[in-house]
Formats: C-alpha cells, structure tokens, sequence
C-alpha cells in the first residue's frame, strides 16, 4: 500500500501545522475546520451530559460514605484532565481561540457539580437506588458512542495511528491499576 493512504504510516507534523493556519486562510481547510468544531461541539455536549450524574454519584457516595466520596472525587478529577482536553483540542484547531476551547471544557466540567446538587436535593429523596444504575448506564453508553463514532475516527484522520493505539491501550491500564488500588 502506498505510505500515503497506509493508515498506519506516520503522518509529518506539517499536515498537522496546515490546520493551525489562521481563518483568512485557504478554503480547503474550512472542511477541516468545521468538522473539527462539529467533533468538539458533539464532545463538549457527551462530556457535559456525562458529568451530570457523575457528579450525582460522587455526592450520593460521599454521603454514604466519606471515603468512598474522597476516592471517587479524586478519580473524577484525575480523569476530567482528559476529557477537557479532548473537548479543547478540537475547538482551539476549529476556531484557533485558546479562551473559546477554555470556555467550552470549563462549562462542560460546570455540569459535575450541578449534579451534586441536583443529587443533594432531589435524587436522595425522591427516586429509587435502582434509578441512578439506569442514569449511569445510558450515560456510559453516550460516552462509549462518542467515542467510538467521533473520536476515535477523527484521532485516526489527524493523528498517528500507533500513537493513539498506545494512548488507548495506556488508559485502559491506567484504568485498571487505578480500580486495583482503589480496592
């Protein structure tokens, strides 16, 4: 296969450098730039509307108990670092505005926090323990689809194959390490 159309050929950083080109710049790129702020736009809404029950889950376990709350408040954290980036990234080489793609992630990472208190005054009065199982499975299954049908394509389309399989496979065992520990 010629190395050009090999998906699991090294792309140069100049194909990466075409989209940091400023808005002025030639209409070829406005595909790249509006499918970029399409992705980013779809992330920033999955992330945001999985983060609201996350933040249920860390406020209900907290109350049920303190340390439990801790351990899954710093999971939380730790793994909210890449998912702004993975709302950023796109909106930065969508829009070349480093505030906007802030704005984007920090008002998805808003969302965890209005869940807490929506779970504080609502959810541990008024739904059943079964309900929060069902919130977070479909939650998950939001997360997954996005995933699986716009990030994972688009990482394939302006990255480096190997690299992403490496980064998958590193968070899967940093995952794993993490419920081990946590145990």
């Amino acid at each position: 296969m010629p190395s050009a159309d090999n998906p699991h050929e090294l792309r140069a950083d100049s194909d990466l450098d075409a989209l940091k080109i400023s808005h002025d710049a030639h209409p070829a790129f406005q595909q790249h730039r509006e499918h970029l702020g399409r992705l980013g736009f779809v992330t920033a809404t999955a992330i945001a509307i999985h983060n609201f029950p996350e933040g249920m889950a860390t406020f209900l376990a907290a109350l049920n108990d303190p340390r439990t709350g801790v351990a899954i408040a710093a999971a939380v954290a730790l793994h909210n670092i890449p998912e702004g980036i993975s709302v950023s990234v796109p909106i930065f080489y969508a829009t070349g505005r480093r505030g906007r793609a802030f704005m984007y992630s920090f008002l998805t990472g808003l969302s965890e926090p209005l869940g807490g208190l929506m779970a504080a005054f609502a959810l541990n009065w008024f739904f059943p323990p079964y309900a929060m199982g069902l919130v977070f499975a479909s939650v998950a299954g939001v997360m997954v689809y996005v995933s699986i049908d716009e990030l994972l394509p688009t990482a394939h389309r302006y990255g480096r194959s190997h690299e992403i399989l490496a980064c998958i496979a590193g968070g899967m065992a940093v995952m794993a390490a993490s419920l081990l520990i946590l145990r």
